[in-house]
């Protein structure tokens, strides 16, 4: 059912100011999208939010997200309370970031995107489990595997040398991003910040 006028309207007041990078009328058609897109659901959650399946597919539509691996992650990073559905709060707030958020916003969403044990560190495996996702296989290739090792390596070659790396345990022993490591080497080379793979919508 339609929420009430007076409900609309406390929740646009209230994801006004939480969600920042809107304006309230924005905060009313993202509300109003939601409400359409989960009401053509047939998900079981369709009370409640988005389940995994409609949030992919609405990824997909409207921004050609097709990495499964990815989308994923992205719907963990939106579902903040880990109910396994993302309600009008959560798609609102979530938005704000993935659409418009600051630099620092985005460090900190695409490292929880790339983190996918959630320890807190980016490890190789991780690294090779999603660009061997976002990658476009060539049927000639032999072992694509050996070329996906190959620019993980590069990615941390490249994360290490933008500020000269003092070795520290997490790169040296085994390979780990932490947080501020990634952060580091992005504020350096923005264009690091996508470097496993494509989470956030292109400028179009």
């Amino acid at each position: 059912a339609a929420m009430s006028r007076k409900r609309l309207q406390q929740l646009v007041d209230s994801l006004g100011r939480s969600a920042k990078h809107f304006n309230k009328s924005e905060v009313e058609c993202l509300i109003k999208l939601f409400d359409t897109l989960v009401a053509k659901s047939s998900s079981r959650f369709a009370t409640a939010g988005f389940d995994r399946n409609l949030f992919r597919d609405t990824l997909h539509g409207a921004f050609g997200m097709t990495d499964d691996v990815i989308l994923d992650r992205v719907f963990h990073t939106f579902d903040r309370d880990n109910d396994s559905c993302i309600n009008v709060v959560e798609w609102v707030e979530g938005l704000s970031v993935f659409l418009r958020g600051t630099l620092e916003e985005r460090i900190k969403y695409c490292f929880e995107v790339y983190d996918l044990n959630g320890d807190g560190y980016i490890s190789r495996e991780e690294m090779f489990q999603m660009l061997k996702n976002s990658l476009i296989k060539q049927p000639s290739e032999e072992d694509p595997d050996e070329g996906i090792k190959d620019l993980v390596d590069i990615a941390l070659k490249k994360m290490a040398s933008i500020y000269s790396l003092r070795y520290s345990s997490d790169y040296d022993h085994d390979g780990k991003l932490s947080f501020m490591d990634f952060e580091k080497a992005v504020r350096d080379e923005n264009l690091l910040l996508e470097a496993f793979g494509p989470c956030l919508p292109d400028i179009k």
